[in-house]
Parts: structure tokens; sequence; C-alpha cells
């Protein structure tokens, strides 16, 4: 590589740095990916904690996805990775209903986080554009007339140096430090906002057997009708991956009997069939989630050239909704637009884009975490109206097959919510969701 060429830096090699790396390999000659972590192959990074933990690729970021990466899907399924059809290939419980099982059109590739993110890394590594460094820890910004013009790093706890750069990509995750670097170098500082739900998850794998659940399906999610919720897919290997979670405070223990009680309260019996039936294959690990942040960056007064933050480091969202591989590579496709159209005003124009896809999930999310009474927020009128208005909707996607995939496209990202608000989905979702629970599928609350 020429070192007088362009030079574009990434921080970060999730899943929204690997994306971003790949987009600007398009458009710079140079692409260096700086990562703090070393890696291990198709293992959890040690400093991705949640990569132990179920993570659900939405059929919306599946999709973009493969737009950047054509044959990703089919690379990691041959790397072991099951796929199956969004409802009528799983079992999705809303507000302790089971959705209507029907066709959707939808896809669900079963992968572990670390293998999604295995499978992206070595599409990043094969471009002759992309190197990787890792172990690299960044520090802040270098700034000359208001642009950014590099990073400060240092490499295994080595003395901080700069490198130099024409434009560098925030993709830290939740943590980021980019407010706090860019006051350092005189720039503005986005407004933020949070919503804390206090949420805890403790996860495990078990061995996969034909029999489970009747040999009938490989994913089980049971949405929080209370505090409590859990998850359970058939990932590579031939192994369950399950996670239990409890919002504000009411975490699932990390001992075997105790992971196995938490799972015998949730409002579906599935996952706890699963875990009293299958064979442990790991102890039980926990995460916690504080709560969501949302970093305004479209809303700045000006913006620094040579900067961008893309992924959690924009917004961190609640991770029961999964929404947040699927966001982060939307904005990945949004950056590359932008870049297509050129680099003058690069930051006003990704944020506004990127902004777009931010809202309806964030509005979503946030939304959803307002319907629990325990959670600190302002509750508008159109926030209690539409979480009536989706209660409905789970009911009716319980009886309403038409409701169920209607629900669910909105739900993987793939179809806007206005989706639901159209007058043939309104009179259905008004007219099966009065309040009619079936037998045996009450609603709980923990």
């Amino acid at each position: 590589m020429n070192s007088d060429s362009p030079h574009a830096v990434v921080l970060g090699a999730g899943i929204a740095g690997l994306l971003a790396a790949i987009v600007l390999a398009e458009h710079f000659p140079r692409v260096t990916v700086l990562e703090r972590d070393t890696f291990a192959g198709s293992e959890p990074r040690r400093g991705v904690p949640q990569a132990r933990h179920l993570h659900g690729l939405m059929e919306g970021g599946r999709a973009v996805i493969e737009t950047l990466c054509p044959g990703l899907t089919e690379e990691i399924v041959a790397a072991g990775a099951p796929t199956t059809e969004v409802l009528a290939g799983s079992r999705w419980y809303l507000s302790g209903l089971r959705a209507a099982p029907t066709e959707t059109g939808l896809v669900t590739l079963l992968a572990s986080r670390p293998l999604l993110e295995w499978g992206l890394r070595r599409r990043a590594a094969a471009l002759p554009e992309v190197r990787f460094r890792e172990s690299v820890a960044a520090h802040g910004l270098v700034a000359v007339a208001g642009r950014i013009t590099g990073v400060l790093v240092s490499e295994s706890g080595g003395h901080a140096q700069a490198v130099a750069a024409d434009l560098v990509v925030d993709c830290t995750g939740r943590a980021s430090r980019a407010p706090e670097w860019l006051r350092a170098v005189g720039a503005h500082v986005p407004e933020q906002d949070s919503v804390v739900i206090d949420l805890g998850y403790s996860s495990r794998t078990y061995r996969h057997r034909p029999e489970h659940l009747d040999g009938q399906l490989g994913v089980v999610v049971s949405t929080m009708a209370g505090r409590r919720g859990g998850g359970a897919i058939v990932v590579e290997g031939d192994r369950w991956h399950v996670t239990l979670g409890g919002m504000l405070g009411d975490h699932p223990p990390t001992d075997h009997e105790g992971f196995t009680a938490f799972a015998a309260t949730l409002p579906v019996p599935d996952i706890h069939r699963i875990v009293t039936d299958a064979e442990p294959l790991s102890d039980p690990v926990p995460h916690r989630f504080r709560g969501s942040v949302r970093r305004y960056f479209e809303r700045l007064p000006a913006y620094p050239e040579g900067f961008l933050v893309l992924g959690d480091s924009l917004c961190s969202f609640n991770p029961l909704y999964a929404q947040g591989m699927t966001v982060a590579a939307q904005q990945a496709l949004t950056l590359r637009a932008c870049l297509r159209a050129g680099v003058a005003e690069l930051p006003g124009r990704f944020y506004s884009g990127a902004a777009r896809h931010v809202d309806v999930a964030w509005r979503m999310s946030t939304g959803a975490d307002l319907n629990h009474p325990g959670v600190v927020g302002r509750r508008t009128p159109r926030i209690r109206l539409l979480n009536s208005y989706i209660g409905r909707a789970h009911r009716a996607a319980h009886i309403d097959p038409i409701v169920a995939r209607a629900f669910m496209r909105v739900a993987n990202l793939v179809d806007p919510p206005e989706t639901l608000l159209s007058p043939g989905t309104v009179a259905r979702i008004l007219w099966h969701g009065r309040g009619v629970r079936p037998e045996g599928s009450p609603l709980h609350s923990q």
C-alpha cells in the first residue's frame, strides 16, 4: 500500500466496524481496522462479553449484509449455521401468546455472534485495501484547524502515538468515548438520551437433540409479558443457545438450579423444557445492560470533517429487541450511498441518513420499554396509545396469520411501522385483539 494514498481508520472490529471497513474499501485505497482485542477464530472475543449471549440477526439486517457481502449467508451456513423461516419454522411468543405460524418470506440465520463476526472478518481481510491491527487501543483524536486528521493509539499498553487518517470511523460501541474526544479538540458534542432498564442476562449452551420440542422447531423466543423473557435457538455445532433475561433488577441466576428455576417462571413452558431435558455444555454466564443510549449527532450545529461514529457508538438499543446489528448494517449501507455521492460534507449527510433508520428502531424499542411501569421516562399520549395498540396486535397475531406476518415483518425491520396502520390491518387488529385470550395461553407477569 502507498502510505501517501488516502487512508481511512476504523476503530473496532465488531459487526459495525467490519461492515464499515468493507464499505470504506470501495473508496479508500488504504483501510486500517484497529482492534483492542486479539482474534480467536470463531470464539468470543474477550472485549465483547455480550458475544456469549443470544444474538438475533433480523431479516432486515441479513438482507443488507448480503447486499454488502454477496454470498455471506451461504458461507455462514456452510460453516454450520442453520436457517429457518421466521414464523413457520419458529415459535414466537408475543406477551405470552404464540404468534400464528405462517409464511412470512423472512429468513432467520441462526448463527452465533462470534461466527457471524468470523465470516465478516474473513470477507474484510480478503480485501487488498484492508489491514487489521490487533491489541491496539484508541485514546483520542488528532485535529488540525477543526478537521480530524488522525487518532491517538497505543499498542499492547505502550506509549500513545498518532495514526494519520483522512477519515476516522468510531465503531467502538456503546462505551464509545467520542463525546469526550470531540470536546478535547474543541468540537461540538452531541446531545444524549437514555432509557434505563437494568437488564440482566444469563446464558448457556446445551446439546441439541432431534426429539427436543417434539422434533418440531429450532427457535423459541418469548418476549416479556412482565419483567422476564428468554430465547433458545439452535446454532452451529448442533447446540441450543439459551438466554434468560430480566428487567429492572430481576436478573436470572448463574447456577444450574437457579437458571432452571428461572426458566420455569417464563410465560411459556418451551424454554424450561429445553433446559430440563437437554444436556448442558457450558455453565451459565451473566451479562448486564444498564440502558439504551442515543447520541444525536444529526443535531450538531457543525461537524468536524474527517470523523464519523457508526453502530452502537451512535445509538445502542435494548438487546431484547435484536435491533443493533440490523441498524448497524443499515448505517453501513447509508455510508456507502454517501461515499458514492462524494466526500464533501460527509458527516452531515451521513448522520441525516442514518437518523432515519435509528429513529424507527429507537421509537420501537424505547416505546416497548416504557410499557413497563418501572421504567423511568416520559409517556406521551402517543406512546400510551401505541403501546395499547401493540398489545392488541400481539393478541391478534395469535389468532390471525395475516396480522402475525405483518407484525413480524415490521419487527424484523423489513417493512415500516406504518404497515401496521393500514386500514385492513387496523381492522384485523382491533377485531381479533379485543382481549379474548385463548384457553391455555394466559398472559403472565413477574
